[in-house]
């Protein structure tokens, strides 16, 4: 489990964690979410790489670079998750397990959330506990991968 990589990736807005709509998505800055991704991750002994843009080809380019390098991803999507078949074809394309995760419980909001175009191609979906969702998420994808002997 030592050579583990996983990325994370989150999607548009992200970026503007700790400002935006903080009664829905809450206090930390993504810089927050992201130090503690890695720091779970150092305490499983994962090495944890994350990438946010607001661009949906940066978000497939970089899912596509993943191939070889990464053996997971955990991504937030954000607006994308209901939107984007380029990122889902991305993510089915490499062919990596990965987990969707959302801060907010995607099914407590707008009708228009409610559908995800990656969910269907992951090994699983974790959304509504805020950032624990990131971190229940890392947890669940490194506990799938090390079982199957990835």
């Amino acid at each position: 489990m030592s050579n583990l990589k996983i990325l994370v990736l989150h999607g548009p807005n992200l970026n503007l964690l700790g400002q935006r709509e903080p009664e829905i998505y809450g206090s930390l800055t993504l810089k927050d979410v992201d130090n503690l991704l890695m720091e779970k991750g150092k305490s499983m002994g994962v090495e944890v790489v994350c990438f946010q843009s607001n661009h949906e080809g940066a978000i497939v380019d970089f899912i596509h670079q993943a191939l070889g390098i990464y053996q997971g991803i955990v991504i937030n999507a954000g607006a994308y998750t209901h939107t984007s078949v380029a990122i889902r074809d991305a993510l089915a394309g490499v062919n990596l397990p990965t987990v969707e995760v959302h801060l907010s419980n995607i099914y407590r909001r707008e009708e228009f959330r409610h559908h995800s175009y990656i969910a269907p191609i992951s090994i699983g979906q974790i959304s509504g506990f805020g950032v624990d969702s990131y971190l229940l998420g890392l947890q669940a994808l490194v506990n799938h991968i090390t079982s199957i002997g990835t």
